[in-house]
């Protein structure tokens, strides 16, 4: 730790303030914003990533951050803040949370995280921005629309005619075996009867 005083000449005396009687930098820790920050959509999500500079390695893996993003053509008073929960220099927006057809900006910044004991720090100034727009899903054409569902349509009207036309022959085909034998039987019996009947007319 230090000791920081502050001397200077005071009313017309020269005296001695002791501003930090124990003063420990790695408690008073202010770092250089987030840099390079840049976005990439798609049409399930944006995803905005960044690097950091001037920051020792131990340091690197107890950051944490905060993304401010907002309507490019609204102030940042009304911006959306995420604090993110780890020290991952990136972050994923979910497209539900952006209007379509609307530019955003989104800028960052960091500080130690509020969890480590041996080091503090306040928020960095924010980082440039990075301005993005939710990439739109792409829309099906009518006529491939009106082709899908005609495929849809056709494919199991055209299969229950053919088994309607199958199960149709096959009662029909049934139909004639069962009624075939009883029509054809009294024609032939009448006809031998007829037969006999003139066999014996004869005789006579």
């Amino acid at each position: 730790g230090y000791r920081v005083s502050l001397q200077g000449n005071f009313f017309g005396r020269n005296d001695t303030y002791v501003t930090f009687p124990e003063y420990s930098p790695r408690k008073h820790i202010k770092l250089d914003p987030p840099m390079n920050i840049q976005s990439n959509t798609t049409a399930s999500k944006c995803q905005i990533w960044w690097s950091v500079w001037n920051v020792p390695w131990y340091l690197r893996e107890i950051l944490q951050y905060e993304l401010q993003y907002k309507e490019s053509s609204m102030s940042w008073e009304v911006a959306l803040n995420k604090t993110l929960p780890n020290s991952l220099s990136q972050v994923e927006i979910e497209a539900t949370e952006l209007r379509g057809g609307i530019a955003y900006a989104a800028r960052v910044r960091c500080k130690v995280s509020e969890n480590e004991n041996s080091y503090h720090s306040q928020w960095s100034e924010w980082s440039q921005t990075t301005v993005f727009q939710r990439a739109d899903v792409p829309k099906i054409s009518e006529k491939i629309l009106n082709t899908k569902t005609m495929q849809y349509v056709f494919i199991p009207l055209s299969f229950g005619t053919v088994l309607y036309l199958l199960w149709s022959c096959k009662f029909s085909s049934r139909s004639r075996q069962k009624a075939s034998p009883a029509s054809t039987f009294p024609r032939q019996l009448l006809s031998f009867s007829h037969s006999i009947v003139c066999t014996m007319g004869i005789l006579r």
